[in-house]
């Protein structure tokens, strides 16, 4: 049980540490708390026998350990409203009517990997949860059609197919071969109806078979590929704990780039957000996983933010309530 005193110190630490990734000494805080140095000393020295505080290697200071970082968001961290900047350039995503919803999530993410200097991830629903209700296609000129995927929850997604010297005619026929066929498969399994009943036949209806056999293919990848999307991966590089570490950059972007990895993030049935901490997580000891689960009328997911352990974990909370309240809204 740490005192009141105790209490404020570790806050301190933490939310100094997190705004500048140096070791805090103890004339920092003394002048905050208003006690001596040698008092703020012996209380760092207590927090760290209790492990939620290290010595480092090259300061006197101390850092927050992860169970100091645990300690915070279970018992210190107070609920923190979005700033009125944070809240517009969010406003403006989802007030954009245009927009479909798994669109308003991603460009969400992006705003806030941009905002945060953090990699955003978005869990969409299975894509054996969705059935293949039909597809429609729209010509928009000579080369480009729009291909429309519904599916039996209502989900619609949107594709641009670029073809050479194909009539739209012939697309037609490819499109009325997969609705009487394969319309009812769940979509992740389209793909082997594709290969297995499609690609036998389509030579005897449609003359650039192989052309538009492989644009549907194609199509269909990247509509299941989606269920899995990584925003701003890159901004591992401008953390200072990364940056002058390249094999841990490498690490953690070869764990981003796992969908098996990636896809256990929403594995607990849990609709509250929740961090996981260093080794809480099966990404890197270095970094946080903030997420949480949203469910619509049609879509159910996750969405989780990425960054080092001293990450500024009020503001994300609060960011990540914004996103839930606007998408289940």
């Amino acid at each position: 049980m740490l005192t009141e005193r105790q209490k404020r110190v570790l806050r301190l630490i933490v939310e100094r540490y997190i705004k500048d990734p140096t070791p805090v000494g103890s004339k920092a805080i003394s002048k905050i708390l208003n006690c001596s140095s040698a008092t703020i000393r012996n209380e760092m020295g207590n927090l760290e026998e209790l492990g939620l505080l290290e010595k480092t290697h090259t300061s006197s200071g101390r850092v927050p350990s992860e169970s100091g970082y645990r300690y915070y968001v279970d018992n210190l961290m107070e609920a923190k409203k979005m700033n009125a900047q944070d809240m517009l350039k969010l406003q403006i995503v989802f007030s954009n009517k245009q927009l479909a919803l798994s669109d308003v999530i991603t460009k969400s993410l992006q705003v806030i990997s941009d905002m945060t200097n953090y990699t955003t991830v978005v869990l969409g629903s299975t894509s054996h949860e969705n059935l293949l209700k039909k597809i429609e296609v729209i010509a928009i000129d000579d080369e480009s059609i729009a291909v429309i995927i519904v599916t039996n929850h209502g989900h619609v997604e949107h594709k641009t197919m670029k073809l050479r010297d194909v009539s739209l005619k012939e697309v037609e026929k490819t499109v009325s071969l997969i609705n009487n066929l394969i319309a009812g498969t769940p979509i992740d399994e389209v793909n082997i109806k594709l290969e297995y009943e499609i690609k036998p036949i389509i030579g005897k209806y449609v003359k650039q078979h192989e052309q538009l056999y492989n644009a549907f293919y194609n199509v269909f990848n990247d509509f299941t590929s989606q269920n899995v999307n990584v925003v701003g991966k890159n901004k591992f590089l401008e953390q200072p704990e990364f940056s002058s570490n390249i094999e841990k950059v490498k690490n953690v972007f070869n764990k981003l780039e796992d969908r098996d990895i990636l896809q256990s993030i929403e594995e607990d049935d849990d609709n509250n957000i929740k961090v996981y901490i260093g080794n809480e997580n099966n990404i890197d000891s270095d970094i946080t996983v903030i997420k949480t689960k949203f469910t619509t009328g049609k879509d159910n997911g996750t969405i989780a933010i990425i960054g080092p352990k001293r990450m500024e974990y009020d503001r994300v909370v609060s960011m990540l309530e914004y996103i839930k309240e606007n998408i289940e809204g």
